[in-house]
């Protein structure tokens, strides 16, 4: 042949060589790694501090307006969906390699140091691990936060109405009247007399009415239950 082929992985050591030795190469490589090793240290100790930081000195213009949220839309979601927004330290799962990077990436692009981080997640999360959808977020200041990553999967479709008689009192008693009358109507009719009245269901609606109750107040008393807004950013177990 008039031409030999081109071998790619040769030029691509003699490209590499005339930088440097073999050693030296080693050598930058892991300083290189050594500092990422070191930088990534710093941020798990940023994350398990309590860290009252109210904002971080971020370069406005390089943020994205869509990851921006302010403390009242992000109360209304925890208070929606049952959650807590609570401080990274308090939170018992794990943060991916995945945040980790993005935190990296923003500290580099806006060359600050990032403290006071949040963690938008269910109440269980900050107690053991799971696996349902943490937020990670960082304060930007006057109340406004910025979604640093998201991960794990979605909340199940549900969730917001399985919340809804937590949100408040009046929810949970509209609960409790509708379960009572349910059961109410599958009493078996002749089961107390021979004739069924409305006044009998009445009564029987009462008594179902007070069982029912009575196992709600027991089982939130017991387990030291709140409602919605008096959780979602209260750091105590028996909440």
């Amino acid at each position: 042949m008039l031409f030999r082929g081109t071998n790619i992985e040769q030029k691509l050591h003699r490209t590499r060589d005339r930088h440097g030795s073999g050693d030296h190469i080693l050598a930058e490589v892991a300083e290189i790694l050594h500092k990422d090793r070191l930088r990534e240290k710093a941020i798990n100790d940023r994350l398990g501090s309590k860290n009252g930081a109210l904002g971080n000195d971020f370069e406005f213009d390089l943020l994205e307006t869509e990851r921006i949220f302010h403390l009242e839309q992000i109360k209304k979601i925890c208070i929606d969906y049952r959650l807590r927004f609570l401080d990274s330290a308090f939170f018992k799962g794990t943060i991916p390699p995945e945040a980790l990077s993005m935190i990296k990436a923003l500290e580099r692009e806006h060359g600050i140091q990032i403290k006071g981080f949040k963690i938008m997640a269910p109440s269980r999360l900050f107690k053991l691990e799971d696996r349902d959808d943490p937020l990670l977020f960082a304060p930007i200041g006057n109340d406004y936060f910025y979604l640093v990553h998201k991960w794990g999967r979605d909340l199940h479709p549900f969730r917001k109405w399985l919340a809804w008689p937590f949100k408040n009192i009046g929810n949970l008693a509209l609960l409790v009247l509708l379960i009572s009358y349910c059961v109410t109507l599958m009493v078996p009719e002749g089961l107390f007399s021979k004739n069924s009245t409305s006044a009998e269901f009445w009564i029987i609606f009462f008594f179902m009415f007070k069982c029912i109750t009575s196992v709600v107040i027991f089982y939130g008393f017991a387990l030291g239950k709140n409602f919605n807004p008096a959780i979602w950013n209260t750091k105590y177990f028996n909440s």
